[in-house]
């Protein structure tokens, strides 16, 4: 069953959409502001989150940047407003798609159905990983290095995953604490560097001189592609 998480500060509205996505055989979790999405998120990771851009707390934007930083999950923005401005900065901010109030159910499930059938696409194809001499199966949770399996630990093998499909990206190590031990997790940032050391004794060929995990001074790690 597919998880969508709603968010829209009209009750009415609100209400509405948890019913026909009920219909549709989907579980909806409902929040009313930004405050609220952000700590459902903490709970629960939706395979979809529909975003309502004017929220009584936060301009929709700002959140739609923080989930869009922090997680993969595709969105669909909300708006009562028709300027071309909104729809790009809704876009650049992170947003998969929008669609502007009112609008007809059917054309809000169709949008819905679009945007969760795109993701198992993504999926599909996303399953493995390959640079240089290290392999990823994320679906059978096998890493390879030239060829030969490395036995990495559940955490280890999270943390390799967050930096690859971070692609590049300079993640904090707030950010990967977040991401891979949680947000309820009570350790320090030692904890990152730490993994990452193990990590690398098992990846690289030369810990003093990784290619795989590279340190960004000041910053955080990121994946060593090009």
């Amino acid at each position: 069953m597919k998880k969508i998480l709603v968010c829209d500060d009209e009750n009415s509205l609100l209400n509405m959409l948890s019913i026909i996505l009920k219909k549709e055989g989907y579980d909806v979790i409902c929040a009313q502001n930004g405050k609220e999405i952000i700590e459902k998120l903490k709970e629960n990771i939706p395979d979809l989150i529909v975003l309502d851009v004017m929220l009584p707390d936060v301009n929709g934007f700002d959140i739609l940047k923080t989930i869009s930083s922090k997680y993969k999950i595709p969105i669909l923005m909300l708006t009562a407003k028709s300027d071309i401005i909104d729809k790009v900065l809704g876009l650049e901010f992170g947003a998969d798609d929008y669609i502007t109030k009112p609008f007809d159910t059917r054309e809000f499930l169709a949008r819905v159905k679009a945007l969760l059938r795109r993701m198992e696409e993504v999926k599909k194809i996303s399953t493995t990983f390959s640079y240089k001499e290290l392999f990823v199966d994320f679906d059978q949770k096998v890493v390879k290095k030239s060829g030969n399996p490395l036995n990495l630990t559940p955490k280890e093998f999270e943390l390799l995953k967050v930096l690859i499909e971070a692609k590049g990206t300079v993640l904090s190590r707030d950010e990967l604490l977040d991401r891979v031990w949680g947000y309820d997790y009570c350790g320090d940032t030692r904890t990152v560097d730490i993994h990452i050391l193990r990590l690398r004794k098992k990846i690289e060929d030369d810990v003093s001189n990784p290619v795989y995990i590279l340190t960004v001074y000041g910053f955080g790690y990121k994946l060593g592609i090009k």
